[in-house]
C-alpha cells in the first residue's frame, strides 16, 4: 500500500489597491498592504476599527463628522484635494488574515516611479513598521521619510489620541496644518 501525501494549502496571491495619486499630492502616506476588510471593500483603511479616516479628517477639516459622513470615493477625492495620497509598499502578496505579520512573497510597488507620478511631492510617511521596512527605498527619492505609528486597530497600545499627536506632527512639518 503507498500512502500519499495530503495536498497542501497554498495561501491565493492577494493583489492590493491601486495608487490613489495625484500631480498635487504633497504627502504621501505609505501602508504596508490592505487589510481583508478593506479589500473587501476595495478601500484604503476599509476596516471600520482604522483610526486612518478618522486622524485624516481631525487634522484636515473643521468639520471632522461631515468628512467621515462622506462615501468613500468623496472622501478619497478630499484627501487628494488636501494634498495626502496613499498607496502602499507592497502590490501583491500572500497572507492569512490582516496582520502585517502574516505577509509573505510579498511583491513591492514601484516606488521609484512616486517622482513622475506625483511631481508635488515633499514628504513620504510610512503608516506603521511594515511599511516603514521599506524607508531605505523612499530615501533613495531624496524626499524626507518619516514613520509613523500605524492607524491599524492592532496597534492597540496606542491611544487614538497619541495616535493623532503623531501625526499632526508630521502634518505640521509638511505646512499641511497649522
Amino acid at each position: 500500500m503507498t500512502l500519499s501525501a495530503s495536498p497542501t494549502h497554498a495561501t491565493p496571491l492577494l493583489q492590493g489597491l491601486p495608487p490613489l495619486l495625484n500631480a498635487n499630492v504633497r504627502l504621501l502616506v505609505l501602508g504596508s498592504f490592505p487589510g481583508v476588510a478593506s479589500l473587501r471593500a476595495q478601500q484604503y483603511y476599509g476596516h471600520p476599527q482604522n483610526h486612518f479616516w478618522k486622524i485624516m479628517a481631525s487634522l484636515l477639516s473643521p468639520d471632522a463628522a461631515e468628512v467621515l459622513a462622506m462615501p468613500y470615493a468623496e472622501r478619497a477625492h478630499w484627501l487628494l484635494n488636501q494634498g495626502v495620497g496613499l498607496w502602499d509598499v507592497y502590490a501583491a502578496c500572500e497572507r492569512e488574515g490582516s496582520l502585517d505579520a502574516n505577509i509573505q512573497n510579498a511583491q513591492p510597488n514601484d516606488l521609484q516611479s512616486l517622482r513622475a507620478l506625483c511631481p508635488a511631492l515633499v514628504a513620504i510617511a510610512h503608516n506603521g513598521g511594515e511599511s516603514f521596512k521599506h524607508a531605505k527605498l523612499t530615501r533613495a527619492l531624496g524626499l524626507p521619510v518619516h514613520r509613523l505609528p500605524s492607524t491599524s486597530p492592532a496597534n492597540a497600545s496606542w491611544s487614538f489620541e497619541r495616535k493623532l499627536a503623531a501625526w499632526h506632527d508630521v502634518f505640521q512639518a509638511m505646512g499641511l496644518v497649522s
